[in-house]
């Protein structure tokens, strides 16, 4: 326990941000360095839960490179981790907000957010778009962390 009488963080609990360039090599290279961080923390997290992040990471960042690359030639990735959470986050420096998190109107476009608001749904989490105080926006999705059971 803390002075202040909390209990110590976990070994696996923090923030990690990383930039990377606005361009289709980087998101193979964001599910990686994700997947890589998530297992070198110690995480314990199912791998059912790492693939539906690792799918959240590619589309949040294709879609930055795809939507945002002109007015945002570089993007953030953030992944935080709590006792009980981990929530992956993309960054760019574009405004325009995308409403497929919000409402799917049967649109054609925004497949890929449609497809990350359900697996956030799917494992009982939430995602939401929120502007940045530099005028761009981040995407995020946080999901419950579901340590597996050892026998």
């Amino acid at each position: 326990m803390d002075n202040d009488g909390s209990p110590d963080p976990l070994p696996y609990e923090g923030v990690w941000r990383f930039t990377a360039s606005a361009v289709d090599a980087s998101v193979p290279q964001a599910r990686h360095a994700v997947r890589d961080l998530l297992y070198r923390q110690g995480v314990p997290i199912s791998d059912e839960l790492v693939q539906g992040l690792l799918l959240i990471v590619s589309e949040l960042v294709t879609n930055a490179v795809r939507h945002a690359a002109l007015l945002s030639p570089m993007l953030a990735v953030e992944v935080a981790v709590g006792a009980e959470w981990v929530r992956v986050s993309v960054e760019d420096n574009h405004p325009y907000r995308p409403t497929a998190l919000e409402a799917d109107h049967g649109r054609t476009g925004g497949r890929g957010l449609l497809l990350v608001r359900e697996i956030t749904r799917e494992a009982g989490g939430v995602c939401d778009v929120e502007h940045t105080a530099s005028g761009g926006k981040v995407i995020w999705a946080a999901l419950p962390l579901k340590p597996e059971q050892v026998a």
